[in-house]
Parts: structure tokens; sequence; C-alpha cells
């Protein structure tokens, strides 16, 4: 094939994207991500981020990426195990291990590189990955890239987790890990960590935990749907770059053996450089800020129940939940594009979610809290929703 028919191709398939609704589009911010955003010279309400506890422009945060910056530079300019560490590495890793309850930690550049590098270097072919059918991207990738054998349960579906580890027993599998998100970011769904954990003892499985969507703001202390379940789970990989500040920046917690495997055999650990000091310094900060928050969760929880019933109250449809995702569903691609464009005409900044993202059929505005809104940013937001949603026939 020549470069020519090549990029033909490619054109060809951007434009059945495009002839499907699915393309997806970036915007443009133009200042710092929080509640309110400029966004094409306008002042925007933003119910899309991760920024659960509003700590992306927080400014105890960005005095101590600045005071990092001050004392350990710009950045390292190679992989940790070259000439990349810093005392401060070393020191976020203790602190995430502490504050999660685990031996220790390893730091990876995001937590898409955490998952990815999780699987190969633990399991081998003798072992098995029981994964939930709706797992992160990452936790896919990063199952097909180990040798290990593969079995997939229906999400959240315990019934299915005991038949599928019952077959992996039968198998004659080694070792069996269960993998699964805490939070489902799509659907805003926990997982079942207790049903999940006895499995785990019947079958003498170990367990593994993706927390983005939830360390810092779920559980006791922010330490995530484990603790919130109050159940222990072997492994737990999280992100910087949510609740914890919002930068990047991904992590495995867990075993002491586990991270110093990872430490040798990881790749995305071993081939990338070691995150900048700015980062992790504010990451460190934003643990002490999380650790005490009580009274921003509690804004967060209040918020999200406030606007569930808002949006149920005008006609929506809604996944059921209790988390601060909170999905609009309008069901194509095309809809929930117009829905986000009317939305945007309006003064609230959205995205809608469809293909390949979440199943055909099956597209969303999904809405995100912050405990940083208030009662009249949501008051405000909510009259957006309505006319918008009658105004995309989303609603009656």
């Amino acid at each position: 094939m020549t470069r020519a028919a090549f990029l033909a191709h490619l054109t060809d398939t951007l434009a059945g994207i495009e002839a499907q609704g699915l393309t997806k589009r970036e915007r443009a911010i133009q200042s710092p991500q929080g509640t309110r955003i400029r966004v094409g010279g306008r002042d925007m309400l933003n119910l899309c981020a991760n920024n659960y506890l509003g700590l992306a422009d927080d400014p105890r945060l960005i005095a101590a990426a600045k005071s990092a910056m001050d004392a350990h530079g710009f950045g390292m300019a190679s992989v940790r195990f070259i000439c990349g560490t810093q005392d401060i590495h070393r020191a976020l890793e203790h602190r995430l291990a502490a504050f999660l309850r685990m031996d220790d930690a390893i730091l990876f550049a995001a937590c898409f590189d955490a998952n990815g590098g999780l699987f190969e270097p633990l399991l081998g072919p003798e072992d098995a990955v029981v994964s939930d059918a709706l797992n992160h991207a990452s936790i896919i990738d990063g199952i097909r890239l180990g040798k290990a054998r593969r079995y997939r349960y229906a999400s959240g579906d315990t019934d299915d987790l005991a038949a599928q580890l019952q077959q992996a027993r039968a198998d004659g599998a080694r070792h069996i890990l269960i993998a699964t998100d805490g939070v489902f970011s799509m659907d805003g769904h926990f997982a079942p960590l207790p049903r999940i954990a006895a499995l785990a003892a019947e079958f003498g499985a170990l367990t593994m935990v993706d927390d983005c969507h939830a360390t810092g703001f779920v559980g006791p202390q922010g330490r995530g749907t484990p603790a919130h379940f109050g159940v222990a789970v072997d492994i737990l990989t999280g992100t910087l770059g949510k609740a914890l500040g919002g930068a990047l920046g991904g992590y495995v917690a867990g075993p002491q053996p586990v991270i110093d495997l990872l430490r040798q055999r990881a790749r995305p650990y071993l081939f990338s450089n070691a995150l900048p000091p700015a980062v992790v310094g504010a990451a460190l900060a934003a643990i002490d800020i999380v650790e005490a928050a009580d009274d921003l969760r509690a804004q967060l929880a209040a918020n999200a129940a406030y606007w569930r019933a808002g949006l149920a109250d005008a006609g929506f449809t809604l996944l059921p939940g209790d988390h601060p995702i909170v999905p609009v569903m309008t069901g194509e691609a095309r809809a929930a594009q117009v829905m986000a464009a009317e939305l945007d005409a309006r003064g609230v900044y959205v995205a809608g979610f469809f293909y390949p993202v979440v199943p055909m059929g099956r597209a969303r505005i999904r809405t995100q809290m912050n405990a940083r809104l208030t009662r009249a940013d949501l008051d405000f937001a909510l009259d957006a929703f309505r006319s918008a949603g009658r105004s995309a026939g989303v609603l009656a």
C-alpha cells in the first residue's frame, strides 16, 4: 500500500466516525481548572471535571508546587533507576502507602501506565486474571500485555465472578488475581467489594482495585472504596490526576514484594521519566488536605444528592447511584452531542460520552459534582438542563 492509499484509508475512517456522530472534539480552556472556567472568551460553569474536591486551583497546592520546583528543579530528565529519583519521590510513595494502609507504593506517569505495567511482571502463563467486563481500558490493555490466562465476568455480577473463579481453578491456575474498578467511571457504580473479597478468600485469589474515582473523597479520610466498605484488598492502583490535585501521575500500592518486583520489571516505570517535582510536591500537600477534608466530602455528597434529585424531578433518565458521577442518559450519540451543544450555549460546560467510550445506544452526558459548587451554581445548571433538554428533544 502506498502512502497516499494509507492516508486515504485513514481519511475514510475519520469520515465514517463523523458520519456516525462519534467524533470527539476538544475545547481550549483559557483559565485554571475550577467550578468556573473560561472557554472561547466566555465564563462557564464546569460540570464535567474529575476535580471532586475542587483542589485543582487550590492556592495551597500551587504554593507547594512552586516550593518543590524551587527546591528540586523543573524535571529529572531521566528514568528513575538511572538518575531520576529524588527524596521527594520516595517521600510521596511512603506517604501514599501510609494513607492507603499498604506496605509501599510506586509512582507512574499516569494510572494508565500503572495498570498497563501491573499484570505482566506479576503473573505468568500458569496464572489467571478474572476481570470485570466494564473495567477501565487501562486494565484491559494491561491484562492483554501479560501472559496470564484471561477470564471475564459480567460487571458487578458476583455469581458470574464465582463461576469464572471456579473455572480458573478447574483449569489449573496457579495464582488468580481478581481485577476491578472500585468505581466504574461511566456509570458511577461501586464494585461490590465485600462479596468480591469473600469470593477471593473462598477461592484463594488475590484482589486488585483501580480506585481512581474514589481516592480522596470516598470512605473514611478519603481512603477509597476498600475503606468505604471496610474490606482489605491486595493491590490498589490510583491517580494523582483527579481528587488529589488534578495534574498527572499514578501509583500502585500493595505488599512489599509486589512493589519491589514492579520497580524491577514494570516497563512503563522503567522507561518513563520520573514525575516532575512540582507534581510530587503538590501531591504531598493534597494528601494532607484530603485526610482532614471531612467538610469537603460532606459538601460533595450534599451537592450530588441535590443535583441528582433536581435532574430526576425534571424528568431526565439517570443511572441510579450515590456517587458524585451522575450520568444523564440520552441513548444516541447525536442526542448527547446536541444536548452538550445546547448546554454550552447556556453557559454550562459538559461533554457527551458515546461509543467507543460507552456501548452503542448508551450515550450520555456524564455530569460530575464538585465540593466547591454552590447551591446557586446547581440551580443555574438545573435551569440550563431543563431548557437544553427540551431543545435537544431529550425532554418532552
